[in-house]
Parts: structure tokens; C-alpha cells; sequence
């Protein structure tokens, strides 16, 4: 019974050794986490509305992909090329009645997002990640919506 009671110890620790790991790898998102993902995936819309180059800069990280798939084109732009074209105007044109920037956050885990932004035009699935310290739009697939 000795040898069977060591055994059975353990296999009990080694369960709670493993259990404690992956409850480290595992955090919940927080309020924080959501608000600041939140705040970054606004920065981007209503930056791209108001005009506002710097706003957009602090949204995205420095190595951002935006891309989208345009018949059998798959075209992309770089962070410097939409802080370009929000500074140059981005969406000042779009009337204020019809600026969507609807955020839904569709997932969270550690220092990773996926969050879903309606605009006006189009819609973009967002990757963003904790960078530094701070949550940046790291990806960007978007489509246009029917019609535009």
C-alpha cells in the first residue's frame, strides 16, 4: 500500500503542478485590458474621420499589415502609408451622421485581441496585441461593404 500511496501522491502533484501552469498562461481579460483594446480601436476609426495623423500613429504599431482582398489582388498598406492618408484627410469627408465606429472585442487571450470594427465603407478585423506596454492594431483584413 506504501508504494501505491507514493504513486498516487505523485501523480496528485504533478496534476496540481500542471494545474497551476496553465492557470498562469491563462488571464482573463480585465475591465483595463477592454478599455484600453477599446480606446486603440477608436483611435483608429474616429483618427481616420477626424483627420487626426497622430491619433492614428498611436493606434498602430510601427509594423502594421492592412490588406485586402480585391478580385485576385491581395493589397496592402503599411502603417507610415495610413497615418499618410489619414494626415492628407482620411475620412473628413465622411458626414457625421454616417461615421459608424462600431467596437466589438470578439476575443481575448494574454497580450493578444481580435476585435471587429463597423465603419461606414467597410468592416476590418483587427489582430492587436500588447506592445510595450500598450495595445497596438497589429493586423488589419478589411472588406468594403456591398455597395462601395
Amino acid at each position: 500500500h506504501s508504494a501505491r500511496r507514493h504513486r498516487l501522491r505523485r501523480r496528485w502533484r504533478a496534476a496540481a503542478r500542471l494545474s497551476a501552469l496553465r492557470s498562469r498562461d491563462y488571464r482573463p481579460q480585465s475591465a483595463a485590458d477592454s478599455g484600453a483594446i477599446r480606446a486603440v480601436a477608436l483611435d483608429y476609426i474616429e483618427g481616420w474621420y477626424a483627420g487626426d495623423a497622430a491619433r492614428m500613429a498611436r493606434a498602430l504599431h510601427p509594423e502594421l499589415a492592412k490588406r485586402i482582398v480585391a478580385g485576385s489582388d491581395l493589397r496592402h498598406m503599411t502603417a507610415d502609408q495610413l497615418i499618410a492618408a489619414t494626415r492628407n484627410g482620411g475620412g473628413r469627408n465622411t458626414p457625421a451622421a454616417s461615421q459608424r465606429k462600431d467596437v466589438r472585442i470578439l476575443d481575448v487571450f494574454r497580450g493578444t485581441a481580435s476585435v471587429r470594427v463597423d465603419a461606414a465603407d467597410w468592416v476590418d478585423y483587427m489582430q492587436v496585441a500588447r506592445w510595450n506596454g500598450e495595445w497596438k492594431i497589429i493586423n488589419v483584413l478589411w472588406e468594403m461593404r456591398a455597395g462601395r
